[in-house]
């Protein structure tokens, strides 16, 4: 009998996600098999859609099934476990078959439907991976100017077209000095050339006695079939990085990979940097800051076994490992380990899941563990492993809190205080370098009107507009709408607006005059919105080439200099009186990260934090570094108030363009599931809701929310799409769309 296909198709919502079956016509039964992707008629006009196999079988009686259109080679079949885990992802959190496989796969590894005279077909996102590269040959008795640049760019050795094109040397020169045999040419793959400039040097890792300590108490866990993941909890500067140097070192000479995950594409370089001198070549990047084809040919590396050690933000979880031994999730309590888009993932929980497939070791560290992470340590669930004391024995920077009342009752209406303004003078007297930390970008946040108090908000959301001098317009952080010239007059009333607060553009330039002699480098999303900005940025400070690094929460952590022996922290307030459960936690983890790039070397640190609450607990706590007293706060607070975890926590998020629609929608939706967990006799829930959501329109959408406590297990889970079965049927979906998200702070 002829195979059909079951197919997941792209365009699909949460609502309409299903598998469609084809029939496999013999010309493509070769190419199809579970995990192929393929292209498939859709619909009435039978438009060409992309979809992935995750079924196969026999044709049943009398069924009438289209045929497809074409399937992809063999290199491009999901793996048995990716596959799983495109059901995982599915089930876990409420997403489509096929936004599970884009989440997996790159974008340039990915296919798309192109017409010919054949009918559809598919064709690469990327088909162009390689390029010409040129080296010398012979030098001629004389060089034109044109040649001779062309002949000092060889000097070191072979270089792509692409490097030579942006040094000014165009194509047309060199394909002549290759005609008259003065270049050789050849087609080599682009890969080959990605981080060529972190040549390998690999140095013996010289563990002190208290990391060898966490080395012997790890590394068992790299043979035994089934090892318990472990959390790596150690201070700021207590050298984390080389126990993970000495495990990876370990993993691949047991024959198998390993995989490093890093919170910020900020801490890549650094990270790159230690990897790729330990094991040159076999180190493998995947991070957004890559373009496209850059992002293939490394996952393309992966995938044929020539990388052993992967390196990268969130989405190199997924990476096309087929030996993992050791997964590293440094900085694990980070929050940009949750996606932000569907499919709403939790990098860790993938990293869970894959290392139990492998029978690898999962190795979570930070210095600030996740209340979670800890909490499940400390009850067995997961090995516990330490390391208390500074690599070098360097005491832990002295924290100082200055009170901005007090500034701003004796006239100082700067950003900065008396006091940090004197501790960066010191600092730069005595040419050491200091990190300033304020988590809002633009020049000024907030334009209010003095006669009737309107704050200049964004028309498509409902949040201030932020005040951006070096481009001299408004711009929305939320949508991007921007306003040029900048108003100074009220809409609502035609009072004048008054600009005030503080982003790191402006205090740049309250540095600029206060301290002129300092050299300052801001680091923000606009200034690191270029590629490989990060990299740059960060070399030049590390090269001394600055005196001051002024940032968002990118310069906050995992970051290593010598001569920081100073820092200072600017604004936490309004992320201390933040909403959401986790706010003292995103807190207390901010404030001791950043302390700790202070004093990492051979000098003492210090560090000052300005605040409208000196005396607040979780202020004082992380100014003492004292993780233990903290969690013990906070874990209490969790327990009384049922939060993770001792619960899940669910957000069912709303959206439309008409608000009272979306309200009636969020009332209908909580009207289900109410009715749903009385019909199965109870499953374990408290609905709190609907409620706005903290920002209540963005991009002319109402949101509002429901939050649920509940297990998370499969029962809820079950309920929850029984409810959404309920809201679809009734039309609710017509009206606001629907978001699940088990990884956010009860809010989008």
């Amino acid at each position: 009998m002829p195979l059909v296909a079951q197919v997941a198709v792209s365009g699909a919502t949460i609502h309409f996600d299903k598998l469609y079956s084809y029939l496999v016509p013999q010309s493509l039964a070769q190419r199809v098999h579970t995990g192929s992707m393929v292209l498939v008629p859709f619909g009435r006009g039978s438009k060409a859609r992309m979809g992935v196999v995750l079924a196969a079988g026999e044709e049943p009686a009398g069924a009438k099934l289209k045929e497809l259109y074409d399937a992809a080679p063999e290199e491009a079949r999901l793996s048995p476990e990716l596959l799983a885990l495109v059901h995982a992802l599915r089930e876990g959190t409420f997403c489509t078959y096929y936004e599970a496989v884009k989440a997996i796969i790159p974008y340039g590894a990915q296919y798309r439907a192109v017409e010919t005279g054949g009918g559809p077909r598919l064709q690469k996102q990327l088909v162009r991976h390689t390029e010409w590269v040129y080296s010398r040959a012979a030098a001629p008795p004389k060089f034109t100017p044109k040649q001779s640049a062309a002949w000092q760019a060889l000097a070191a050795g072979p270089v792509g077209q692409s490097a030579l094109e942006q040094a000014g040397i165009s194509k047309d020169v060199l394909e002549r000095m290759e005609k008259k045999g003065m270049l050789l040419r050849e087609k080599r793959d682009k890969a080959l050339e990605l981080y060529g400039q972190y040549d390998a040097a690999p140095q013996p890792v010289c563990l002190s006695p208290e990391q060898q300590r966490a080395y012997d108490a790890l590394a068992p866990g790299l043979s035994q079939p089934k090892p318990q993941p472990a959390l790596l909890y150690g201070v700021t500067g207590s050298g984390k990085t080389l126990v993970f140097l000495k495990l990876i070192e370990q993993c691949l000479a047991l024959g198998r990979q390993a995989l490093v995950l890093v919170p910020e594409i900020s801490l890549t370089p650094q990270m790159i940097r230690r990897l790729k001198a330990q094991f040159g070549r076999r180190v493998a990047v995947q991070h957004s800051a890559l373009n496209h084809t850059e992002r293939l040919l490394q996952w393309q590396q992966i995938q044929s076994g020539a990388a052993d050690v992967v390196v990268g933000t969130r989405s190199a979880v997924f990476s096309p490992l087929e030996r993992l031994g050791l997964m590293i999730v440094d900085e694990e309590q980070e929050h940009t380990y949750h996606s932000e888009n569907s499919p709403r993932y939790d990098a860790r929980e993938v990293a869970r899941r894959r290392a139990a497939a492998h029978g690898a070791l999962l190795v979570l560290a930070s210095a600030t563990p996740s209340v979670e992470s800890f909490y499940a340590a400390r009850a067995g669930r997961m090995q516990l492993v330490q390391l208390l004391h500074r690599y070098n024995d360097m005491p832990l920077p002295k924290v100082y809190l200055a009170d901005m009342r007090a500034e701003l009752a004796a006239g100082n209406t700067s950003a900065l205080s008396g006091f940090l303004e004197q501790q960066l003078r010191e600092n730069l007297a005595q040419h050491n370098q200091s990190i300033l930390l304020l988590n809002r970008r633009g020049y000024q946040t907030v334009a209010m009107c003095t006669s009737c108090g309107e704050v200049l908000k964004c028309a498509s959301c409902s949040v201030p507009m932020v005040y951006h001098k070096a481009t001299g317009r408004l711009l929305c952080h939320y949508c991007g709408a921007a306003h040029a010239p900048v108003p100074q007059v009220c809409p609502a009333c035609g009072g004048k607006l008054k600009y005030t607060g503080f982003g790191t553009q402006r205090v740049e330039e309250q540095l600029a005059e206060l301290l002129p002699e300092a050299r300052v480098l801001r680091m923000d999303a606009d200034s690191t919105a270029h590629k490989n900005a990060h990299e740059t940025l960060l070399r030049a400070f590390a090269n001394g080439e600055y005196d001051i690094l002024l940032g968002t929460q990118m310069v906050a952590k995992g970051l290593d200099f010598e001569r920081v022996t100073l820092v200072g922290v600017l604004g936490i307030d309004q992320m201390l009186f933040a909403q959401g459960y986790k706010a003292f936690e995103n807190v207390f983890s901010l404030v001791t990260q950043v302390v700790g790039r202070a004093g990492r070397a051979s000098q003492p640190g210090r560090a000052v934090i300005q605040t409208v609450d000196p005396q607040h607990p979780v202020l004082t706590l992380a100014a003492n570094q004292d993780y233990a007293s903290f969690y013990e706060q906070e874990i209490s607070f969790r327990r009384l108030n049922l939060y993770p975890p001792f619960c899940a926590i669910c957000m069912v998020g709303f959206s439309g363009g008409d608000e009272a629609a979306v309200l009636r929608a969020a009332r209908a939706f909580a009207a289900f599931v109410q009715s749903e967990t009385q019909r199965r006799g109870g499953v374990p829930l408290r609905l709190l809701g609907p409620a706005p959501m903290s920002v209540a329109m963005v991009k002319r959408q109402y949101r509002y929310k429901l939050t649920l406590k509940c297990r998370g297990d499969k029962a809820f889970r079950a309920m929850l799409r029984a409810a959404l079965a309920q809201y679809d049927a009734g039309g609710w979906a017509s009206k606001a769309s629907v978001t699940i998200d088990f990884h956010s702070d009860a809010d989008l």
